[in-house]
């Protein structure tokens, strides 16, 4: 054939690929027709795309050669060598194919080149945006005035001071790295969070699916690390509860101890610490175990489970360590922090954090960017594809909300955040280390923050570790040469699982511990081995692929991988040199590192990319020196622990010279197995918890003003949850006069009962709250008094219980537009228990006064930027070349909300689309178009309508399964957010005719059924014009 060699060779290749396979299913075919056909099945199954989203392609030549051709050459010399071989045709079955093979070929590069432009211009347009954000916020940070110079950071800025939830004593302060020097207070209570996958202390099923693996193993050891930490009284692991008949009965325990508490021999003395404990809670369907990606729309009912939790075990832990238990009112020991592992932990601690005001961390684990921009790079699949299959937008909306709370985001390298955080809107590198220069010098950094990044590694357990027994070769030798069974018997039976591969025992061993996966690399090691005849003289070579029973069963990628083992071990002819054991358990895995030690061999990672690397470190507890790649995590572990070499991944050679060079070099390996002990103690827990701690200290003493909550110690009247059996609390308020403010609650609504019966229950005491919502503007923007008044006489109407149901109005208003609308139906303002305005800015409660509550305003002041935000809003909100559409509505606006009137067909953008630019300059905040989008609230990052709810449910002691919220089918952009949890919701059709959602998001982010479950059991829809008796049956 004519034209260009490379295209044409690889096309033949492609033909030629899996002749063998196609023989065997296909022997009544002519060799060519074989060839031809097995061609064009893989190449269709490769470049239609339908399938892979339901599975990872198989490993195969042809789709080795077709991607080849797709990355390598333009399309426009594929549609050369197209137009010259249908040129050269002839009668040729094989021509006819390849012509057809090529043209299809030249469509998919066109194609991919399509989708790689696309991908190209839309990260080149983000990248400005960031530039630009970036610019800016440097402009404002970039010289210190003389004024600045001496002033401290104020509570309008980003670091107002924050009034530690414990006390100023409870802090531990530290060095860097040897510990000394400590001053460790004690009673800290930490929260640690990891929703999905199956998680016990004991047995864990690690590799089960996709959702139990490795952070699964993380999160248990860590919380028994921190409550064995000193200082830590109790850790609490907080994760879903599974009832479903295709998971063990474990996990639908509540209550799990992962730690036991220490005997103290004084009885009375209270306790250093009560241990670490699984708490699962109830969240989503009861009888089914849910993938990650589906578990998005339970996230709020997690999060009210976890608020009653953490109450009730704060106010518990108040009551055990008060110093006078005489008194009546304590004060709760609230969480040290709340730590959010993987993006739905991280979101769930977010809105913990914001409501009660602790200090929130959060690891990452996988990040979703960072999975998108890998997926689009492939050019296999669209974004809409991407975000249907995996909910990414989700998933990246979840942890840039954690990023916007997090005080800390806890990493494992340093790669992880120059490559992977750094493509986040909230996060900017540069701008975070100004700022922190900024904070150290006591400057105001305008309202801006950044998470702290900080590198600590996942830790483990060395106490399983004998250094002693790394020195002796006594059993080795009694396995090898030993006849007497019996003595083989008091051996670990692994050893004598992975030694019968081999006819020559006494070589050192090359390990390789992985899963199945082709991202782990193996074909490439297994090449270099076989490939290197002084290799193979010198070592042996164990392959622990997980279990396996029969290939043939197995998922494609892993089947794929372990078969093209088996065909290498035959190619290169290397029975008796590989062993490839079918089964081991988890319990084996040290006594493998151990035999591998032993025999003086050597552990390798060759992964085309390693995010961490915890093999490198358990390899090296042992004693074994180490070959990684130089492609993510291993680069840091290596620097740490001087204990190995590292390669690139795809070159065979690099791979066999490292081998050899560790394997031969007596001395270079003793060296690397002396410094991975000497230096593995800092990837032990204990190390990981000291630095955790210390970190965390040094960010506190700039913390958010926390709930101050009193504890009455009266009886419980009603049982708790089962997973809060052992603890008995009551909620008040956090004002001195707390019960008596409730009792003129009570009081002054009672004047207004029409009912003369004296109620039946304590003062104080609500049965239920009653919620409304409903968003109902004019086309103007203007409330429709007569639709508000028509609501609440509906839901006044449902209360027959002598004033024991409490009224709340929720709305993007201001206090003054909110009573002017009351009073304007005729309506007494103080019949309602509290008003929640401007979207979630401001409360203040009627029955007693109408100025907005401090308390709150204190509350929400954390990062609250201020004036510092106003402006740049008008820059960034509306459409780039578009009108000046919104200006500042100064009589709308308060001390924690800005208002924006918004002409009408404004060129502004959405919500989403204003919240990234904040982002990218530093701003945190919330935003929220109201009014039927005539205006735009912005409002502090810890406002909103759904977190003020919590607030009240928190200060009057009202569970939220006792509290009905009414909203309409339409509303504000917050609307959908009021709309899950625990409380029951009632959408009431046609109330509502213009809403505010059509500036809510752009079209590619993620959908409303990511947000509220469509099935879910406590939400309901009622008609209009629906009667009393319907809406109590309802409710």
């Amino acid at each position: 054939m004519a034209g260009n060699e490379w295209i044409n060779g690889y096309l033949e290749a492609i033909l030629d690929a899996g002749a063998k396979r196609k023989e065997q299913n296909q022997s009544h075919l002519s060799a060519s027709v074989k060839f031809k056909i097995m061609a064009m099945d893989r190449l269709q199954y490769y470049g239609t795309g339908s399938d892979n989203k339901e599975k990872e392609a198989a490993y195969s030549p042809a789709k080795y050669f077709v991607e080849e051709v797709v990355s390598r050459f333009d399309d426009s010399d594929l549609h050369k060598t197209w137009v010259k071989v249908v040129a050269t045709r002839n009668s040729q079955e094989r021509n006819n194919r390849l012509e057809n093979l090529c043209w299809r070929i030249w469509h998919l590069a066109r194609k991919k080149k399509q989708i790689e432009w696309d991908d190209t211009r839309r990260l080149l347009q983000r990248k400005v945006e960031q530039e630009q954000g970036s610019k800016e916020a440097a402009e404002d940070l970039s010289e210190l005035s003389e004024g600045e110079k001496d002033v401290k950071a104020d509570g309008s800025t980003l670091y107002s001071s924050r009034i530690n939830s414990n006390s100023d004593t409870r802090v531990i302060v530290s060095d860097e790295e040897d510990g000394e020097a400590q001053k460790e207070e004690e009673h800290l209570y930490v929260v640690l969070i990891s929703l999905h996958g199956l998680i016990r202390g004991d047995n864990m099923e690690l590799g089960r699916d996709s959702d139990t693996g490795g952070q699964v193993k993380y999160v248990v050891e860590l919380a028994r690390a921190l409550a064995a930490t000193k200082g830590v009284y109790r850790v609490d692991l907080l994760t879903r509860q599974v009832s479903s008949p295709d998971v063990h009965w474990t996990y639908s325990e509540p209550v799990e101890m992962l730690s036991s508490p220490p005997n103290d021999d004084d009885d009375d003395a209270v306790s250093s610490s009560c241990g670490a404990y699984i708490i699962r809670l109830p969240c989503g369907p009861r009888d089914q175990y849910i993938r990650k990606e589906s578990l998005w729309p339970h996230i709020p009912e997690f999060v009210d489970r976890a608020l009653a939790h953490i109450t009730n075990v704060a106010k518990s832990l108040g009551e055990q360590f008060s110093s006078n238990p005489s008194n009546p009112v304590t004060t709760p020991v609230w969480p040290y922090a709340i730590h959010g592992h993987y993006a739905d932990a991280a979101e769930v601690a977010a809105h913990l954090a914001s409501i009660l005001s602790v200090p929130m961390v959060m690891t990452g684990h996988s990040l979703g960017r960072n999975k998108l921009e890998q997926l689009l790079k492939q050019g296999r699949l669209t974004k809409d594809d991407i975000n249907s299959t995996y909910r990414i937008m989700r998933r990246i909306e979840g942890e840039e909300t954690g990023i916007d709370v997090a005080e800390m985001v806890v990493t494992s390298t340093k790669q992880e955040i120059e490559e992977q955080w750094g493509l986040y809107d909230g996060f900017d590198l540069m701008l975070e280390r100004k700022l922190r220069v900024r904070k150290k010098r006591g400057v105001s950094c305008l309202g801006r923050h950044m998470p702290r990044m900080v590198v600590i590694p996942p830790g483990m357990d060395f106490s399983y570790v004998n250094t002693q027994d790394l020195e002796k070769d006594g059993d080795l030798k009694m396995l090898i040469n030993s006849d007497s069974s019996q003595s083989k018997r008091d051996l670990p039976p692994i050893w004598s699982e992975v030694m019968r591969f081999f006819t020559n025992p006494h070589k050192p061993m090359i390990l390789a511990l992985s899963r199945p996966d082709p991202k782990k690399n193996v074909m490439t090691l297994l090449k270099a081995y076989g490939e290197s005849r002084h290799l193979q003289e010198l070592a042996n070579l164990t392959l622990i692929l997980g279990n396996r029973d029969d290939i043939e069963e197995m998922a494609g990628s892993s089947a794929t991988v372990l078969t093209n083992v088996l065909k290498l071990i035959d190619k290169y002819d290397l029975y008796g040199k590989v062993a490839y054991p079918k089964h081991h358990k988890q319990s084996d895995v040290p006594q493998i590192y151990r035999l591998a030690a032993k025999t003086k061999g050597v552990f390798i990672n060759p992964a085309l990319v390693e995010p961490f690397g915890l093999t490198l470190i358990e390899a090296a507890a042992y004693g074994l020196p180490v070959v990684a790649t130089k492609n993510g995590g291993p680069v840091d572990i290596l620097k740490a622990l001087n204990n190995g070499l590292l390669v690139d991944p795809h070159d065979l050679v690099a791979i066999s010279e490292a081998l050899l060079r560790l394997l031969a070099d007596k001395s270079l390996w003793l060296e690397c197995r002396r410094s991975g002990l000497r230096h593995i103690h800092r990837f032990s827990w204990p190390h990981h918890c000291h630095l955790f701690l210390a970190h965390l200290s040094s960010l506190l003493h700039s913390s958010a003003p926390s709930l101050s909550l009193s504890s009455p110690r009266v009886p419980q009247s009603e049982p708790l949850s089962e997973s809060l059996r052992d603890l008995s609390l009551h909620f008040s308020t956090d004002s001195p006069d707390a019960l008596a403010t409730e009792s003129s609650i009570d009081l002054h609504r009672l004047r207004h009962m029409e009912s003369s019966s004296k109620p039946s229950f304590s003062h104080g005491h609500r049965q239920r709250i009653f919620v409304i919502t409903i968003d109902c503007y004019s086309d103007e923007g203007a409330i429709e008094i007569h639709r508000l008044k028509e609501i609440i006489d509906k839901v006044t109407l449902l209360d027959r219980s002598n004033g024991r149901t409490g009224y709340v109005l929720s709305t993007g208003s201001t206090i003054p537009e909110t009573l002017e609308a009351i009073k304007s139906c005729n309506i007494d303002p103080s019949r309602f228990d509290a008003l929640i305005c401007s979207s979630g800015a401001e409360m203040c409660y009627p029955w007693r006064d109408t100025s907005a509550d401090m308390d709150y305003g204190a509350h929400l002041g954390f990062r609250w930027p201020g004036e510092h935000v106003r402006e740049t809003v008008m820059k960034v909100a509306k459409l780039d070349g578009a009108d000046f559409d919104l200006v500042f509505n100064e009589s709308a606006s308060s001390a924690y909300c800005f208002a924006y009137m918004v002409k009408p067909e404004s060129n502004v953008r959405k919500v989403d689309g204003i919240k990234q630019r904040l982002r990218m300059r530093g701003f945190r905040c919330n935003v929220i178009y109201t009014h039927a989008c005539r205006r735009l609230n912005i409002i502090p990052l810890f406002a909103s309508r759904s977190h003020a709810l919590r607030y009240l449910s928190i200060q009057w002691g009202i569970d939220l399964s006792k509290v009905v919220l009414f909203t309409g089918e339409k509303g504000d952009t917050d609307c959908e957010k009021l709309l899950p949890g625990l409380h029951k919701t009632v959408i009431m059709r046609g109330f509502v005719d213009i809403g505010s959602e059509k500036l809510l998001r752009e079209e590619d982010s993620y959908k409303l059924e990511d947000v509220v479950s469509t099935e879910a059991p406590n939400i309901i829809t009622l008609d209009k014009d629906c009667s009393t008796s319907d809406m109590t049956s309802a409710i």
